[in-house]
């Protein structure tokens, strides 16, 4: 089988080098700003579209920006039948002088090129990677929201992702493909603010298994989540946590979200990444900011009897997840088909709390940046 080349991969592209085609039809202002007032999650998309093209022959080119708008894509294209696609999730947050700004990209950048390695799919360089969401935001930056005050987590969500669009029938990596980035204006990920969620366990599923695509950023993962996640709802559950394959044993994550524990000495805890648990720059972020806040960072393995004996011994005082949509949130409960294990002690959620503002007023540029975490767009 054919394997996508790298050769095209220290091509260098800015902002810049995009072609602009301008949208003949953009969104009235009114209309955009009736939007951004009550955008929810995911609903609406701005005006254009960032593409950068692959072929076996060529590599990456023609850069563009383009009108938003429906693919053209023939019935045959591999990805329909094949799910040779990769996705990433990354926010713009409007600044308090009104620059544009988003959080660590390169670390987006370098987990899609791990998911594309998985998945067959030919690697995207920082420069292209950051350079479209760049060349987006230049004509879509009216998109992104201005917060009303410190508690208004409103942003521009940013979809980047690569399918494979060659049209062919035939198991084997695609010989073309089509990098895009769309744009989406996002109020706060849980409609009812930052509440405490249950979370069901579940137990007739599992999300990823050794020397699959778990740690990959694809759709198929979260497909798979899906008929989990009707049991989660079903049983008035918002996500659902999910143990590993082998063992059925050790917890996981959840369908969309890393989840922490904090220890009544002092350690924040979070299952080891493995090659089943997805990498996420929020998490990664967690563990890094805990030590300033005086917590004890720990990655290892984390039992359902562990999380058990912990809520029930007040051991374990708080348990939150994370992640770039819902950027922290407290678990109140985990749902069982036979019980519900809540915490005995704790109930403020405190730690998660400081995390979680700590996190946003980096992202909002209320907090200085003193690790280079942040790079502007606009």
């Amino acid at each position: 089988m054919l394997v996508p080349s790298d050769d095209h991969f220290s091509d260098s592209h800015s902002a810049d080098a995009f072609h602009l085609q301008p949208s003949s039809q953009p969104t009235a202002d009114s209309a955009r700003d009736a939007i951004l007032q009550a955008p929810g999650f995911g609903q609406h998309f701005s005006d254009h579209m960032a593409h950068i093209r692959w072929t076996l022959d060529d590599g990456w080119h023609a850069h563009g920006v383009r009108p938003y708008g429906p693919l053209s894509l023939d019935p045959a294209a591999a990805v329909l039948h094949y799910a040779q696609e990769i996705f990433e999730g990354i926010k713009a947050y409007r600044h308090a002088d009104g620059s544009v700004w988003t959080f660590r990209p390169e670390k987006n950048a370098e987990r899609f090129r791990r998911s594309a390695r998985r998945l067959a799919l030919p690697e995207l360089s920082d420069e292209d990677f950051i350079g479209a969401l760049k060349a987006l935001l230049a004509q879509d930056h009216a998109w992104v929201p201005t917060p009303a005050d410190a508690n208004d987590e409103c942003s521009l969500y940013l979809r980047p992702f690569m399918i494979a669009s060659e049209s062919f029938l035939g198991v084997r990596p695609s010989h073309e493909v089509d990098f895009y980035v769309i744009a989406s204006p996002a109020a706060a990920y849980f409609k009812g603010g930052v509440e405490p969620v249950s979370i069901w366990l579940s137990s007739h599923y599992k999300r990823a298994a050794p020397g699959g695509t778990g740690f990959a950023k694809c759709g198929g993962n979260y497909a798979a989540s899906l008929a989990a996640q009707k049991e989660a709802s079903a049983q008035g559950c918002s996500q659902v946590a999910f143990l590993d394959a082998a063992e059925n044993h050790w917890i996981e994550e959840l369908g969309g979200m890393n989840l922490f524990f904090v220890f009544s000495d002092g350690r924040l805890v979070t299952p080891r990444l493995t090659e089943t648990i997805l990498d996420g720059v929020t998490r990664n972020s967690v563990l890094t900011l805990a030590e300033d806040e005086g917590l004890t960072p720990e990655e290892r393995p984390v039992s359902l009897d562990e999380w058990r004996a912990g809520a029930e011994s007040g051991d374990i005082t708080e348990v939150f997840a994370c992640g770039t949509a819902a950027v922290i949130t407290p678990v109140s409960e985990l749902v069982t088909e036979d019980e519900r294990i809540r915490l005995s002690a704790g109930g403020d959620n405190a730690v998660a709390t400081k995390l979680r503002t700590r996190l946003l007023d980096l992202q909002y540029g209320r907090r200085e940046d003193t690790r280079g975490w942040l790079t502007r767009l606009v």
